[in-house]
């Protein structure tokens, strides 16, 4: 799914009227009924009264007829306008006419008078107020001060749930936004598609749970308009699947290599390993220290095991002849000698000598790239690189704020020719073409130590079968949060391990 900054969306709303064609406050109409129906589906108890805190723009005009369709529903609704300034837009207008006389709406000329928010009852009871927030929604492009300052602030105080209508208000969209005067939603519901801004932990508090729908919005627009910046659905992501013929046999599915594994690290070459076998490799091979042969062998009976010549750490590269994709870093530590030895295995790509498989670097292998910035150059193009947050710093250095770090992601993918996958709540895929792919699926549950090397072993597996390395990074980062989902749903999000992952792995590939 694209998804579109704001000045794309707006006129993805013109196209739409000119075009199917249909008039702006027609699809205004339509914009609140999909958010009106939802709304009732998250809040069915139509005893509780619901307060609509609406600007006078066209946002505002969402939450009119967002309070018209809900008193039709039963819900006792009251209006609140903010108009600070006497500017109405045309489709505000439309829509405040045909209000019903028993819905109250109330017209606030400053951020005092707000206070009849309390109205209904006291705020944190189980029958206080959802406040609907309709201010400003995408038409907003720099921070609120003054008078919306105030609103917000007063807005942010109270203990009532506040679900925002398109984005809450003082949210920029496609840009960090600064200060305070955004307010904290409990729940924000998009039209047509996420916006980039919920993507990011530094908007979390503000956003809330989110959700979107589609407002029926013109298709060819759609189709035919560029963005970088994607949300990867399970429809996206299903069509990535590759079918295994009848007569396939276990050479059809690739042999895998893992170098993994360090004194007291042997657990993360077992996670590793276990997420390759459940990804549907054909063969798999672990090149551990000789510490590792006990629990790999006991362990992954499945696997086969090249022992190092070290007893506690990798020191040298195997023959990379057989392998049709190789992952490199869970859990082989910074020892001097691992560092040469994977410096030794960047030149044996680089030479040729290790033939062409896909490559993916995580951990410890990252670790030991950032404090060698210079073999940079030896790193194969295509490679699929599995950062979190803190070795992502360490790899490319400090940046100010979520999206500029989105940035430099991108950027860095493009100038090394490589796969970046920014681990996190909504994984970030950053491609060598500029393109850019957000998660769906996970959950806080796999913030347990072991999750990255599920991950690691997973995309190694989807090479090892041949898939391409941007098809084996959507793929394998979406299946990764769908086994973390179907963990949680069996363990719980706080009783979940990463073992636990590993193995729902196995369990995901036919949703």
């Amino acid at each position: 799914m694209k998804i579109f900054d704001s000045e794309q969306t707006r006129t993805w709303d013109a196209y739409t009227i000119q075009h199917e064609p249909i008039a702006s406050a027609d699809l205004m109409n339509r914009a609140a009924r999909v958010f009106a129906d939802w709304f009732a589906g998250v809040y069915p108890d139509t005893r509780r009264p619901v307060v609509v805190v609406a600007g006078t723009g066209n946002n505002g005009g969402d939450g009119l007829v967002a309070a018209r369709l809900l008193h039709w529903l039963n819900y006792e609704v009251k209006v609140l306008v903010c108009d600070f300034n006497g500017k109405r837009s045309a489709d505000f207008l439309a829509q405040l006419a045909p209000m019903p006389e028993d819905v109250d709406v109330v017209t606030l000329e400053n951020p005092a008078g707000l206070q009849e928010i309390t109205l209904f009852g006291p705020a944190g009871a189980s029958d206080a107020p959802i406040i609907i927030e309709a201010l400003f929604g995408t038409g907003l492009n720099r921070p609120l001060e003054g008078s919306w300052a105030q609103v917000i602030d007063y807005l942010n105080t109270l203990p009532n749930e506040i679900v925002s209508i398109d984005l809450p208000a003082g949210l920029l969209a496609d840009k960090h936004t600064p200060g305070n005067a955004v307010v904290k939603a409990t729940r924000t519901f998009s039209f047509e598609s996420p916006k980039r801004a919920f993507l990011f932990p530094e908007n979390a508090e503000r956003v809330g749970d989110w959700e979107y729908g589609s407002i029926g919005l013109h298709l060819d627009f759609y189709n035919k308009t560029e963005t970088p910046f994607h949300y990867l659905t399970r429809h996206q992501a299903g069509l990535l699947l590759r079918p295994r013929t009848k007569f396939s046999h276990k050479g059809t599915f690739g042999h895998a290599l893992l170098i993994a594994g360090s004194y007291g690290k042997m657990g993360a070459a077992v996670l590793a390993a276990r997420a390759c076998l459940r990804s549907g490799a054909g063969l798999l091979t672990v090149h551990a220290p000789r510490i590792g042969f006990l629990a790999l062998q006991t362990a992954v009976p499945e696997a086969m095991y090249s022992p190092g010549h070290r007893a506690h750490y990798w020191t040298e590269t195997p023959d990379l002849q057989p392998f049709q994709a190789i992952g490199i870093g869970c859990g082989i530590g910074q020892a001097p000698e691992t560092a040469a030895a994977l410096e030794e295995f960047f030149r044996m790509m680089e030479s040729g000598t290790g033939g062409t498989p896909g490559l993916v670097l995580d951990a410890d292998a990252l670790n030991l790239l950032a404090q060698h910035p210079h073999w940079w150059r030896l790193v194969p193009r295509n490679t699929i690189i599995t950062p979190h947050p803190k070795e992502f710093e360490r790899l490319f250095g400090k940046t100010a704020d979520d999206f500029e770090r989105n940035d430099l992601q991108r950027r860095k993918a493009q100038e090394h020719g490589i796969f970046i996958i920014l681990k996190g709540a909504h994984t970030a895929i950053a491609c060598p073409d500029g393109a850019c792919w957000f998660n769906s699926t996970g959950n806080p549950g796999m913030a347990k130590g072991g999750s990255g090397d599920v991950l690691t072993g997973l995309l190694t597996g989807l090479l090892a079968q041949r898939y391409a390395p941007r098809d084996a990074a959507l793929l394998g980062v979406f299946l990764h949060g769908l086994a973390g989902d179907r963990a949680a749903a069996e363990k719980s999000e706080r009783g979940m391990t990463a073992g636990d992952l590993a193995e729902a792995v196995g369990k995901v590939w036919n949703w």
